[in-house]
């Protein structure tokens, strides 16, 4: 191995002739993009569906047979449909080029024994990096040198406070968190000085490694997808036996070819839902808005019912679980408030305005908080007891120290340290530092002395400072496991840190050990087979995120989440929701309105297949008994397109149910309509199609064949328009649910009876449906047969509710 692969030797630089052979040989230093779709192939995708198939097949057949309305009806709903779907999925395809932007543009390096600024693009393994605070580090490299070098990692690892970096070697096989002798590609210098040999550069850096998980990461298709193709491939069985079956009857019978292919066309229109897509559409862009309304913004329509369906949350802690700021949670000293002046005494950080945040170390901004809240301001100590001398913290020391001009030295470190040179004070700070660890939090100790030296100190006590739990993640992750769903925490910080918090969420309970539901120190390529793990169980796993490191584990997700505040560019554009406010709760607040699509789709996907039941008998019937054709493939498509369709889009508008978050999650393998359901759709559409039929039997007694077909085609309308009161829930009677609670079905209804009532009211559209005009007479009597089928869906819920109360 050679000096610059091994990080030994004096490491001056490289010549520049020998850097550009190295560039030859190892390749440019950038993260290189994956395959792409392109756009054609992107756009040609959104035709895979099998409704979508079956409902251009009837659109080519409308076209053959002259049906041009129909046709032009059909094909403007798969066009809008296709044009929605790639403009989605256009959208979630540059997480790559984000992760590119991270690198730096350009880099100090020693070429020729001199200090060069060369681009990053050019940087090549055995250069040697200087680094100052303020830099994107280049490349990964071995640390030579270094001057309180502190780096934050946490886009690549996670880890929620600047590491210290030093030349001394880590343990083989150390974990990436956990590697301070190393700098890495994509990471920035939070303080101090230092050098580095380039070990790897491009894709051969761990910013490169994730960068290749990101594009081999699967996310597949969403639940929803798998459900409406299981019901489409159905519809599809059903259409072409019943239309092949009527064909064929037809043509026995003698009827012409031409008219018999008339009547398999009606029957297809008769049994696909055209408005389908549309509605699943508009109903995702609901629950976007809502889902907006809750600080989840959302980049993929189709998570929107994902996320309502999820049985595992794998999500970061730190700004999710916990706010974000370290904070002193434990204070351990016989004088607190002593112990906070001394503490801030030994500090460099500012402290914002408001006491919170400010700029500087983390831990000691944290320190400051705790002080200000006591009266205690470092500026007051500033400029009363100025600082005369200063040791800072390296990682070889694991010690600060301060000395002011009242003649007292303030020091605070690693509890080993501070008590090793305490004279006095240090009774019980063993157990007491344990307890504290235990707990997951670092502890400091802090003391005083007289003096310069670091000796003969006085021990104060100890700072337990951690990141703290959200009040109201808690109570979200409660909220989530009465919902069913498990949280999984995967960090990068310490192990015991994570068990401390996951115990404090309620993640883990008394005595667990939670291997499965606790994850620390966790890589991309460990996150990303934690969440492939759950998916292998038939889990439907949600993964949330701030670091790049998290980016492949979020495009493997059935859902990703990326964090809005804190997260990066990377993690939002391999994401399907960003969290605006970084909060777990509002998680669990999205998981309800995902819940409420989910019911809504399949509420109105009920009533639009009992629609097409009650269509698909009307004309089925009338065909076998070889009668005229009661319904004709317009007024079929009028009424899936205008009459029906629109209650069912103001269906999908009602707000979640309460009890919405009490259920159990549905299974991943339940199909999207079950028994109860589909005996539901035809038990009321044979219903609706018998009264057509039978309206129509007896108006051709007494009504030339046009009225006739206006009786059934107005009867059947108004009777679906009044069922869909009654399908806003299959338990509550509809009075019980709220008129007012949907205005929205209110005005459909009294539009679209309008509009039928209209259509018969001039010549022009009785001529383009083929109708005839109805008499006041005769629209009482529609009127009355439109309302059976909810007055016997009404007293069903009634029946139902009596025998469960027995």
């Amino acid at each position: 191995m050679s000096d610059w692969t091994s990080g030994t030797g004096p490491a001056p630089g490289l010549e520049t002739a020998e850097a550009a052979r190295r560039l030859v040989r190892f390749g440019r230093n950038e993260i290189s993009r994956e395959a792409q779709v392109s756009p054609v192939r992107l756009f040609l995708g959104q035709f895979r569906s099998p409704l979508v198939l079956l409902l251009l097949a009837a659109s080519a057949l409308s076209i053959a047979l002259g049906h041009g309305v129909d046709a032009a009806a059909i094909a403007a709903i798969v066009a809008v449909n296709a044009v929605v779907g790639f403009l989605q999925e256009h959208r979630a395809e540059k997480a790559v080029l984000a992760l590119r932007s991270m690198t730096a543009p350009r880099a100090t390096v020693l070429r020729d024994g001199r200090a060069r600024v060369v681009p990053s693009a050019e940087v090549v393994p055995g250069d040697v990096l200087l680094l100052e605070a303020g830099d994107l580090v280049a490349a990964d490299g071995k640390i030579l040198a270094a001057h309180d070098l502190r780096t934050v990692e946490a886009p690549l690892t996670g880890e929620s406070v600047p590491v210290e970096k030093g030349a001394s070697p880590a343990p083989a096989g150390a974990p990436l968190a956990e590697r301070t002798d190393s700098v890495f590609l994509g990471t920035s210098v939070a303080t101090g000085t230092g050098r580095a040999e380039v070990v790897a550069t491009g894709m051969r850096t761990e910013m490169g490694k994730i960068a290749h998980l990101i594009g081999s990461a699967e996310r597949g298709v969403t639940p929803l997808e798998k459900r409406l193709g299981v019901v489409s491939r159905r519809l599809i069985a059903l259409c072409l036996g019943v239309v092949a079956f009527v064909l064929l009857l037809r043509i026995l019978r003698g009827v012409p070819l031409l008219e018999g292919l008339l009547s398999a066309v009606a029957l297809a229109v008769a049994a696909v839902p055209e408005g389908l897509p549309a509605i699943v559409t508009i109903a995702l862009a609901i629950g976007v808005q809502r889902m907006a309304a809750r600080n989840v913004l959302v980049r993929r329509l189709a998570s929107v019912e994902t996320l309502g369906c999820a049985t595992v949350i794998c999500t970061d802690k730190t700004g999710t679980l916990t706010t974000g700021r370290m904070a002193v949670r434990e204070i351990r000293a016989e004088d607190e408030g002593a112990l906070l002046f001394a503490a801030a005494a030994c500090c460099d950080a500012e402290l914002g305005e408001d006491g919170r945040g400010g700029t500087g170390d983390p831990t000691e901004i944290a320190i400051l908080a705790a002080a200000a809240e006591r009266g205690i301001r470092r500026e007051v100590i500033e400029r009363e007891r100025p600082r005369e001398d200063e040791r800072p913290f390296s990682p070889e020391r694991k010690m600060m120290s301060v000395f002011r001009r009242d003649g007292t030295l303030y020091a605070k470190g690693a509890v080993e340290v501070v008590r090793r040179l305490s004279s006095s004070g240090g009774d019980g700070a063993s157990e007491a530092n344990e307890d504290l660890a235990a707990k997951g939090l670092r502890v400091l100790a802090v003391a005083t002395g007289r003096g310069r030296e670091e000796k003969g100190l006085r021990f104060l006590g100890l700072l337990g400072i951690a990141d703290p739990p959200r009040a109201e993640a808690i109570d979200a992750v409660r909220l989530a496991k009465r919902a069913g769903i498990r949280t999984v925490m995967i960090t990068g910080d310490h192990p015991t840190t994570a068990r401390a918090i996951a115990g404090e969420m309620g993640i883990l309970g008394p005595g667990e050990e939670g291997s499965e539901v606790v994850h620390a120190r966790a890589t991309a390529e460990q996150k990303i087979e934690i969440v492939r793990s759950w998916k292998g169980r038939g889990e439907i796993v949600a993964m949330t995120g701030d670091g790049v490191n998290d980016a492949p584990a979020l495009r493997e997700a059935h859902i990703g989440i990326a964090m809005g505040k804190t997260g990066t560019e990377v993690t939002r554009e391999a994401s399907d929701m960003i969290l605006a406010d970084d909060d777990y709760s509002s998680i669990v607040a999205a998981v309800r309105e995902g819940r409420g699509v989910y019911d809504n789709i399949r509420k109105a996907l009920v009533y639009l297949l009992t629609g097409n039941a009650g269509e698909l008998v009307a004309v089925l019937s009338a065909s076998v008994l070889g009668l005229p054709m009661p319904l004709l493939p317009l007024h079929l498509l009028w009424i899936n397109l205008v009459t029906d369709a629109l209650p069912a889009l103001a269906l999908v508008l009602d707000p979640p149910d309460d009890d919405v978050l009490e259920r159990k999650p549905r299974r991943p393998d339940e199909e999207m309509l079950g028994r109860s359901e589909w005996a539901r759709i035809l038990a009321v559409g044979l219903l609706e199609g018998a009264i057509a039929l039978a309206a129509f039997l007896v108006a051709l007694r007494v009504l030339p064949l046009d009225e006739a077909r206006n009786v059934a085609f107005s009867s059947l309308v108004l009777s679906q328009l009044s069922r869909s009161f009654a399908a806003r829930s299959d338990r509550k009677l509809f009075w019980e649910v709220g008129a007012f609670t949907n205005l929205r079905l209110l005005v459909v209804v009294a539009a679209s009876t309008l509009l039928q009532v209209g259509i018969s009211a001039t010549e022009f559209t009785r001529g383009l449906f083929r109708i005839g005009a109805l008499s006041p007479g005769t629209w009482l009597a529609v009127g009355a047969l439109g309302l059976v089928s909810v007055t016997v869906l009404e007293i069903a819920k009634l029946a139902r509710r009596r025998k469960g109360a027995r």
